[in-house]
């Protein structure tokens, strides 16, 4: 007892020992630290030398404790070399820094949405002992990627000192969508990716798994599900495979999200049960017809029959199974881009609609019959916005409660946005004019005659894509996902994810397509695109932007560059002072 109260004081008096520079007006930002943090105080830019035997204490906890032995070698070995050396003196006084104590308040807390991610990070300037508290582990891997961003150099590796942080999210939810259907990636990919968001402070990794072009998934009850809708058998995710890569992300604090699109996007299924899959195989938009009359908006046909009791039983099975694989209390049901045209080449379904029933009621038919189900499973479902927004088809509202219910934007802008959490839901916001990653390369269509425009016209084309043009890190950076909404709406909205959809990326592009654009949205969700003014920060963060992706190669993610090294090296001589022009 006598410890514990000597150990107390030590922290109170460290602690008022720093209060008289937390309020300093001459504090500036420590260098490095990517996202930036909400609260940060660094009056006397000293740094002092990170002891060779530097150590990192912390409680034992089954997914923290790797978290601290990885992040230990990390920082002793990354000896990352600034390319604009910090403003910073050495300071003559300090002792090297021995040892980083980490204190957590609650153990027990499990990796879910609202999981408590605030940490206090402090950094005296005359103890060999830095204090990190959190009240959760995941709060704990948040401050030590922040302290690990505060060393740098090489013999001697130098830390940051005189230094208080105190930081938490402003947006819960702080994702990437990546889509392993149109085209495969191995785990070793996916596991780089995790572990790059977690460097980011990014927190839910949404697997969007399954399409219309691949069924990649191994599920026990459903075999041959993958085993006839995969691109081959080196082309799977078991679930083995699944384990391990759920298991990564809680070493790194990322929630891995499941999303099983149903009942459009299904065209894969029809390998193994083509009787509850309308319209599979078929050209997608046929010759001479109207774009009203496609089957499908992009090649990869096929949707689920919603009048077939079969298709219940298969869909049961591969619910059931991922919920089982997945421990992620969120479940994504997708209810995206449902097409006329398919449902209405289905004999059944031509039946119905000619006795007064509506393509609307056969959703409303299939939400009731899996909505259900998974809410008796705990989860939460994750619905894409059309399964209420869309324009021809949609269900009503009392099918789905919002307590349940979490609708997830990505047309229209805030908009959208808008309408889905004044009607009382909780929103994920994906606007494809701010948040898709893919926009901007092209279209993936051939035979496509935009590519071919008179020579005198004076015209190229967009290059066909739909959501063009591609989205620059400022774009995304300068994206307000609360825009136009009351603090009551605002409060509805759990965050944001960057997508990133694979009809024309894979391994070889991942990183490049990844980073560091979504870096810029993790700053955003984290601690917000303005200072303390209330004015746009993005020309202050391209200099920071510009080391916090060096540092990203160095750690052996591949982001693309977003300026020549003579304007890293200059900053500022880059930007233009006619915001206008």
């Amino acid at each position: 007892m006598i410890n514990l109260i000597l150990s107390s004081c030590s922290s109170l008096l460290l602690f008022l020992s720093l209060i008289s520079f937390i309020t300093s007006p001459t504090a500036i930002s420590a260098q490095g630290v990517w996202p930036k943090p909400r609260t940060l105080s660094w009056p006397n830019p000293l740094a002092t030398i990170l002891s060779p035997t530097f150590t990192i204490s912390s409680p034992y906890h089954q997914h923290l404790s790797p978290a601290v032995n990885r992040y230990r070698i990390q920082i002793v070995t990354e000896h990352h070399r600034p390319l604009v050396p910090p403003p910073v003196n050495l300071s003559n006084s300090s002792p090297p820094l021995r040892t980083l104590t980490i204190t957590v308040k609650d153990l027990t807390s499990s990796l879910r949405h609202s999981a408590d991610e605030s940490y206090t990070l402090i950094i005296p300037t005359a103890s060999p002992t830095a204090n990190l508290t959190a009240e959760t582990v995941w709060g704990a891997m948040r401050g030590l990627e922040s302290f690990s961003q505060l060393v740098w150099g090489s013999k001697p590796l130098l830390v940051s000192v005189g230094l208080y942080i105190w930081d938490s999210p402003l947006f819960e939810h702080r994702g990437i969508i990546l889509d392993t259907s149109r085209n495969y990636y191995p785990v070793d990919d996916i596991l780089r990716t995790i572990k790059a968001m977690s460097a980011n402070k990014l927190n839910v990794f949404h697997w969007h798994i399954t399409d219309s072009h691949s069924f990649p998934l191994v599920l026990p009850s459903e075999p041959d599900l993958a085993a006839k809708g995969s691109y081959g058998n080196d082309m799977l995710y078991s679930p083995h495979d699944v384990a391990r890569i759920v298991e990564f992300g809680l070493e790194h604090g990322v929630r891995v999200l499941p999303e099983i699109d149903s009942p459009a996007h299904t065209g894969s299924w029809a390998e193994a049960y083509p009787d509850i899959v309308t319209c599979a195989n078929m050209f997608w938009w046929p010759a001479e017809s109207q774009w009203a009359d496609r089957l499908a908006s992009e090649p990869g046909t096929g949707q689920l029959n919603p009048l077939n009791p079969k298709t219940y039983q298969v869909l049961k099975n591969v619910i059931g199974d991922t919920v089982a694989l997945f421990p992620e209390p969120f479940y994504h049901a997708g209810g995206d881009e449902i097409i006329p045209g398919c449902w209405k080449a289905d004999p059944a379904i031509q039946s119905f609609l000619s006795k007064n029933g509506t393509l609307s009621q056969l959703l409303e038919t299939f939400v009731n019959s899996t909505f259900p189900y998974l809410v008796s499973l705990n989860r939460t479902v994750v619905y894409w916005e059309d399964i209420l927004l869309d324009n021809n088809i949609k269900v009503d509202p009392s099918f789905l409660p919002p307590e349940h219910t979490i609708l997830q934007t990505w047309n229209n802008g805030p908009n959208n946005t808008k309408l889905i959490v004044s009607s009382g839901y909780r929103a994920i916001v994906s606007s494809s004019e701010f948040y898709y990653l893919d926009c901007g390369h092209g279209g993936f269509l051939g035979n496509d005659s935009q590519y071919d425009p008179p020579p005198t016209s004076g015209n190229s084309g967009d290059g066909g894509s739909w959501c063009g043009p591609f989205k620059t890190w400022q774009t995304i950076y300068n994206y307000d996902i609360a825009y136009g909404l009351t603090p009551e709406e605002t409060k509805l909205v759990l965050g944001g994810e960057v997508a990133l959809w694979s009809e024309q990326a894979d391994p070889t592009v991942l990183d490049v397509r990844i980073w560091p654009r979504a870096s810029a949205m993790a700053e955003t969700l984290w601690s917000g695109n303005k200072d303390e003014s209330g004015k746009k920060r993005y020309a202050e963060a391209m200099d920071r932007l510009n080391e916090w992706r060096q540092r990203m190669v160095t750690k052996g993610i591949r982001a693309e560059p977003l300026q020549p090294l003579w304007c890293v090296k200059n900053p500022g001589m880059c930007n233009t002072v006619h915001p206008s022009a």
